[in-house]
Order: C-alpha cells, then sequence, then structure tokens
C-alpha cells in the first residue's frame, strides 16, 4: 500500500513513564525531523535523553533534532551535507566519516552508512 502524498496521523504517548526504561533513541533521516523538531515534546525527549547520557543516534537530517535540542556544542558528529552549515550553527563540529561516535551521540552521514551506524549503536549499547 502507498500513501504517497499522502497526510497520515500518529498518536504517541509521550509520558516520560513509559519511557523510563529507553535505552537509546535514534533519529530519522529525510524530512520527518524538520517536522519532529516543531514538537516541544519531542526536543524535549531528545535533549532529556541526551542529558541523561543514554544512547543518541541520528542518520542523515536526524541531526536537525541535535540543533533543536541544543546538545551539539562542542560535540563531534556527521550529517548529511546539506544541513552542515545548521550543525555547525548550532556549536557542533562536523566530521564528514560514514559513522562518528562522542561520548553517548552517534552519528551517521547518508542510509549507505547504516551497516557502520547500527554496528556503532550496538557496541555502544553493549558497552
Amino acid at each position: 500500500m502507498a500513501l504517497v502524498g499522502k497526510r497520515v496521523g500518529i498518536l504517541l504517548d509521550m509520558s516520560y513513564e513509559y519511557l523510563e526504561g529507553l535505552d537509546a533513541l535514534i533519529l530519522p533521516g529525510g524530512w520527518s525531523p524538520d517536522y519532529l523538531r516543531r514538537d516541544k515534546r519531542m526536543v524535549a525527549l531528545v535533549r532529556d535523553t541526551f542529558n541523561a547520557g543514554k544512547v543518541v543516534a541520528s542518520v542523515c537530517h536526524g541531526a536537525w533534532m541535535l540543533c533543536s535540542a541544543r546538545v551539539l556544542t562542542g560535540k563531534k558528529l556527521t550529517c548529511f551535507h546539506s544541513i552542515r552549515d545548521d550543525v555547525e550553527n548550532a556549536g557542533g563540529i562536523y566530521e564528514d566519516s560514514p559513522v562518528v561516535v562522542d561520548s553517548n551521540l552517534i552519528t551517521s552521514r547518508v542510509p549507505a552508512d547504516l551497516p557502520q551506524f547500527c554496528k556503532a549503536i550496538l557496541e555502544k549499547l553493549r558497552s
């Protein structure tokens, strides 16, 4: 079934009680982060998860959420090349690598980097 060009509503329980057992937060790429970062609850979730020292992983345009959460100051990361300026303006240190790990932050550039990205997430969760 294809829903090209259609809007789909999603109901999500954003209560923190539901999220207490969270070990990692993985931010998607594509255009969805541009919509997600408009929701203050989502931005707060990213910021709180990051500040709690839990794994926050982002691929492609997912770094927009990190910019909006204001967690990038002094952090090394990568992202899709077109949002490099956004990342640097938010205080991040851009690296053009398939995957970058800086403490609890794991980032990658594009879907082709997913094997390295997933491996880095699993390694971090195991440690």
